[in-house]
């Protein structure tokens, strides 16, 4: 026995060579002298390091560094020192080695590096998570060294590939995590090909079933794509060669998360999903030709096959905000369906390929240094000390949007926006005080509210006033965080200088009453108003809201009040609520790790059945909520608030009745509801709660929400209710 273990050591050692060997390959573009050195001596640090860890699967755990390593190298396109850190990214987290230790060995901006990637430990305040704590201090970092970020890509990127040896309820949360966030930080990085791998590798362990569906069907449908695109693309090929141009004309397939997105926002099948792949034209074009020669191929693919004028996507004359530049058409094929064509230069393709890390490769050339001013946004984000992570990482999140208007200034100056931003949000873009003092705007010299949005191109005046202060409500008419941030930085300071003057009130109010002013008392008379803080107090004593007879009434039941403070109702834990609920009989979903039976509600965003795939979420006043692992909410609790997510399954134990949904839509037919209604009632003994019909000209749309008794009840009645005559489509909806 033992021998054979000696065999299998030798036999890994000789892996770890091998894959070793195959990062000094990747990096060797890269590689100046000396670089060779520092790259081994880091991976004898890790190998060191790392001995005697395993990894999930059972392999040694230098596997992982190496491989985000070679991520970063390969498919980032980083350079030595990033190649040095990723080797190195686990060991101060993990092993007996210090920060001190890698500054000594590899100096001061590693060791900043990997300060940066060690993920942060310690206890934050409550009410935050530790996740969207730790995103926000690997962001400061980001405004220090971009880097971080990527090898942080690298190693999500990483763990998602090997998952598959994870516990169910670690893959969810790692997963939402990545489709919630990573994702969208690969994407704004201009790292397309790695934000596409991340959504789908999300989806298939999120989504297993829809992912594994639409994975056969791509595959069933491979060889008569493939024809297609060589017929598609042979005729462009000739002519662009003709024509002088230097080009590699192929099809790229579609991620299975975007197919997936527009069966779901169109609400299509598999079979109607046009676009499954596109073609990429990539030119071989010096920097001062490029915009000719792609606006030259544009204009052979138009001759060829005709476009959808309301299609054409021109982020060559203006990139995007993260440096992405290409000219997208949609045309129609020779066989009746729409082809997406992108043309593009090698230099752009590097920089769509390999984001930021491209990106710095051509700097001197690029005129456009949008990211730098996406790095200057977040700085500006980060340098609100008050935020709280949660709220912090909401207002990021929407920052990450991919799609950007240009709105132009009185004088002609590009600002770009996100989609869907305002008058104000573009008012606080121009300046903090143009923000503070706004009242309107004239967008194209005509007036409009501060709450107008916003399209792309528009020019925009914005109309102040020295009495104008930021409101509350203004919260809601922003998008971006640099005006959320300062709206509620303004809103602190007006309501700090309102909790002073109610300060001296109070202690004048509490003197004539003969009541100490200290802390205790004023904590005691917070918790009586049911007021969170006595800044609070102090406000409502300003304005008002509470009196002298008010305080009366509080020292007449001061003998009642308990001397505690306010409960904190974040510090509830998983195992308080449990003790706190007592499962009765009738229960039928198992919570928690050792599956028990606790009160729990159903949540009304996602309407879980039995035989949905759910798990729990303790709630702050309302006990356990189920949702479904698919539930448009599920990915921002378990990336945000994953330590009070709880396992839960169904288990069969009686018939229950739950509500849910269907959407039915077909042709209005003699009949149709009635066929409808008899499916329902008669072969299923359903109850319909409620039935909303809508016909137009001949097209049927209802909506009925019935009581079924899980998953397998309503795939049956879905299924009958596809044969009856007339009905299209039958899609079950969330309430």
């Amino acid at each position: 026995m033992k021998t054979e273990l000696v065999i299998d050591l030798e036999a890994e050692k000789q892996e770890i060579l091998k894959r070793y060997r195959a990062l000094l390959r990747a990096s060797k573009s890269t590689l100046q002298k000396g670089d060779k050195k520092e790259i081994r001596k880091a991976f004898d640090m890790a190998l060191e390091s790392h001995k005697d860890m395993r990894r999930k699967s059972g392999e040694p755990y230098i596997y992982h560094p190496i491989a985000v390593a070679q991520i970063a190298a390969e498919e980032i396109g980083l350079g030595t020192t990033s190649i040095v850190c990723a080797l190195l990214h686990d060991v101060v987290e993990d092993t007996d080695i210090t920060l001190e230790d890698i500054e000594r060995e590899f100096g001061k901006k590693t060791a900043k590096i990997i300060d940066g990637l060690t993920k942060i430990s310690g206890v934050f305040d409550t009410n935050s998570s530790l996740q969207a704590e730790n995103f926000r201090k690997m962001l400061l970092t980001l405004a220090d060294d971009v880097r971080v970020i990527l090898i942080k890509l690298a190693d999500r990127l990483h763990n998602m590939r090997t998952m598959d040896f994870m516990p169910r309820h670690k893959q969810l949360k790692i997963a939402s995590e990545t489709i919630y966030l990573y994702a969208p930080l690969a994407h704004r990085l201009g790292l397309y090909a790695i934000k596409s791998e991340l959504e789908d590798l999300s989806m298939k362990y999120l989504e297993p079933e829809t992912y594994k569906f639409i994975a056969k069907k791509l595959n069933e449908k491979k060889a008569e794509r493939n024809l297609f695109i060589k017929k598609f693309v042979e005729p462009i090929d000739e002519i662009v060669h003709e024509q002088g141009l230097v080009a590699d004309v192929y099809g790229r397939p579609k991620s299975i998360h975007s197919i997936w997105n527009k069966m779901k926002k169109k609400n299509i099948p598999f079979e109607e999903v046009y676009d499954l792949f596109a073609i990429r034209i990539i030119l071989d074009s010096a920097y001062e030709n490029e915009k000719a020669d792609c606006w030259k191929a544009y204009s052979i693919v138009t001759d060829l096959y005709r476009p959808n004028p309301d299609r054409l996507r021109d982020w060559v004359s203006s990139p995007k905000g993260n440096g992405y530049e290409s000219l997208h058409t949609t045309v129609m094929g020779p066989r009746g369906q729409w082809v997406e064509v992108q043309i593009r230069t090698q230099r752009m393709n590097e920089i769509a390929e390999k984001g930021f890390a491209a990106h710095w490769k051509y700097k001197e050339s690029s005129n456009d240094n949008g990211l730098d001013q996406w790095i200057q946004k977040v700085r500006e984000m980060l340098n609100n000390p008050e935020a709280n992570a949660l709220d912090f990482l909401d207002d990021f999140k929407m920052n990450l949007f991919s799609d950007e208007i240009f709105i132009f200034t009185p004088k002609g100056a590009l600002i770009q926006l996100p989609l869907g931003a305002t008058a104000l949000d573009f008012a606080f873009e121009i300046h903090t005080d143009v923000g503070a003092t706004c009242i309107g705007a004239k967008v194209n010299h005509k007036l409009v509210p501060i709450s107008y949005k916003l399209q792309n191109g528009d020019q925009v005046e914005i109309i102040t006033s020295s009495k104008q202060t930021p409101k509350e409500d203004w919260l809601n008419v922003v998008v971006t965080a640099k005006a959320k941030s300062k709206i509620k930085s303004s809103l602190k300071e007006e309501k700090r200088k309102i909790a002073e003057a109610g300060k001296e009130i109070l202690e004048r109010k509490l003197k004539s009453l003969k009541i100490t002013y200290n802390t205790d008392n004023l904590q005691k008379i917070s918790y009586f108003f049911k007021l969170p803080s006595t800044q609070e107090l102090f406000v409502n004593v300003a304005l008002g809201k509470i009196e002298l007879k008010d305080i009366k009434e509080y020292l007449s039941s001061e003998k009642e009040v308990e001397t505690r403070g306010p409960e904190r109702p974040e510090n509830l834990t998983v195992d308080m609520v449990k003790t706190k609920m007592k499962g009765s009989e009738n229960d039928i979903l198992l919570i928690g790790e050792d599956l028990q039976k606790i009160d729990y509600t159903l949540a009304a965003c996602c309407n879980p059945i039995p035989g949905d795939d759910v798990f729990g979420f303790v709630t702050v006043s309302e006990g356990i909520k189920i949702h479904r692992t698919n539930c448009p909410n599920a990915a921002q609790l378990m990336s945000n608030y994953g330590y009070r997510i709880v396992k839960a399954k169904w288990n069969k134990q009686q018939e229950l009745t739950f509500l849910t949904g269907l959407r039915i839509v077909g042709i209005d037919d003699v009949g149709l509801i009635n066929n409808i209604t008899r499916v329902i009632s008669t072969d299923f003994k359903v109850n319909m709660r409620s039935i909303t019909v809508d016909t137009n000209e001949g097209i049927f749309d209802g909506s009925i929400m019935i009581f079924v008794n899980d998953t397998e009840h309503l795939e049956n009645l879905i299924k009958n209710l596809m044969e009856v005559k007339g009905v299209t489509g039958v899609t079950r909806f969330d309430a």
